[in-house]
């Protein structure tokens, strides 16, 4: 079950790649500089659009490496264009697809202790399902939200992505 829970992160940052296509998109139609996108925020106390997106990127990556056991790869926070937050969307979604079933076998029972937990810890089911997945889904709505404020043309099924619809 945990390695579908970090395939669904992959599958919404997948979803994420596609918004910002739309945002670059809009904002040729609309005759505004796309990169602008990056700056706008929903309120003066939260993360700008580009921060949204290396927070949730940076959410799921650090969640299956920590959950494997593993370091993750460094993403210094220097993107300046929708081409660079691409780049890093893609890299993150390359990195969890990296990860077999077996890489997490032991994930769920694994301790897991970040510094501002100040030396308690979490077991790595209750740190998926309680931190690792809330929090890198409050960083992609956000940045869904921002694009939807704008004006930028996206709907349910764009937030959703495809389905796995099976026949009775």
């Amino acid at each position: 079950m945990i390695h579908q829970l970090i395939g669904q992160m992959k599958k919404q940052l997948g979803q994420l790649d596609h918004w910002l296509d739309a945002a670059e998109t809009y904002a040729k139609d609309k005759k505004f500089e796309p990169n602008l996108v990056l700056s706008y925020r929903l309120a003066p106390d939260q993360y700008a659009l580009v921060k949204q997106v290396q927070s949730a990127c940076d959410t799921a990556k650090f969640a299956v490496a920590r959950l494997a056991g593993k370091d993750a790869p460094s993403h210094p926070d220097t993107e300046a264009t929708l081409a660079e937050l691409h780049a890093r969307v893609r890299a993150v979604i390359e990195y969890l697809g990296s990860f077999a079933a077996a890489d997490l076998a032991a994930a769920a029972t694994r301790a897991i202790g970040l510094p501002r937990w100040e030396g308690k810890i979490m077991l790595g089911a209750d740190y998926l399902v309680e931190h690792a997945i809330p929090n890198f889904f409050f960083h992609a709505t956000h940045t869904y939200a921002i694009l939807r404020h704008i004006g930028v043309p996206l709907g349910k099924r764009d937030f959703l992505g495809a389905l796995t619809l099976r026949n009775p």
